[in-house]
């Protein structure tokens, strides 16, 4: 199950932006968050957004969109 294999790969890496997971996952982003808001809920995982820099317009949203494992 998708969901138990996103939690066992945070789990080993401890972090991961949106694009390494949809990577890894082969997954669309939009189709991949709702699986991670999951997570939040149930307080396994949390969202750290990263900062662009004042002038950057080329980094993707998923780029820095990091989620975190909770220990």
């Amino acid at each position: 199950m998708i969901l138990t294999d996103i939690q066992t790969y945070l789990q080993q890496y401890g972090k991961a932006s949106l694009s390494e997971l949809t990577i890894h996952f082969r997954i669309d982003a939009d189709a991949l968050r709702p699986l991670l808001k999951k997570l939040i809920r149930k307080k396994r995982i949390r969202l750290i957004l990263g900062k662009k820099c004042e002038s950057c317009c080329h980094c993707p949203p998923e780029s820095i969109e990091f989620y975190e494992w909770i220990t």
